[in-house]
């Protein structure tokens, strides 16, 4: 199922992943998701709270999702997803976030290096989580 997203949306994104950078950024997505369609609506910044190793890991705590998952629902939307950048590699999903991610939902990834953006691309886990599908991005 393609997620449309648009260039605003995007462009919130990648500021979020240059400011935070050298360490990831994370955030949510949220949303409709119309059966045949992912439609974002916002996206919305988090604090990467993971003790260490920010450069390479981040954290969403608990509560915070849960938080976003009430706004969403209070605004009749969904949370569909969560965003989060790559600082000097990849835009494609680790092991550690294989680990940490749930299917169904969108895993926005975003390679960035310095000021510069490299790469978007977003990801669905398998419902047997045994790695990611890539997940078209609609604009």
């Amino acid at each position: 199922m393609p997620l449309k997203i648009g260039r605003g949306d995007i462009e919130n994104i990648h500021r979020h992943a240059r400011e935070t950078y050298p360490e990831e950024c994370a955030g949510a997505i949220v949303g409709l998701d119309t059966g045949g369609m992912k439609v974002v609506v916002d996206v919305w910044p988090a604090e990467n709270t993971h003790e260490d190793e920010r450069s390479r890991r981040f954290l969403i705590e608990p509560l915070q999702i849960k938080k976003f998952e009430e706004d969403a629902a209070g605004r009749d939307m969904d949370l569909l997803g969560f965003y989060h950048s790559h600082p000097d590699h990849p835009a494609e999903p680790s092991e550690y976030d294989r680990e940490h991610a749930w299917p169904y939902y969108s895993y926005v990834i975003t390679s960035v290096s310095g000021d510069s953006v490299r790469d978007t691309r977003s990801w669905v886990l398998k419902d047997d989580r045994s790695g990611y599908d890539e997940e078209e991005i609609l604009s």
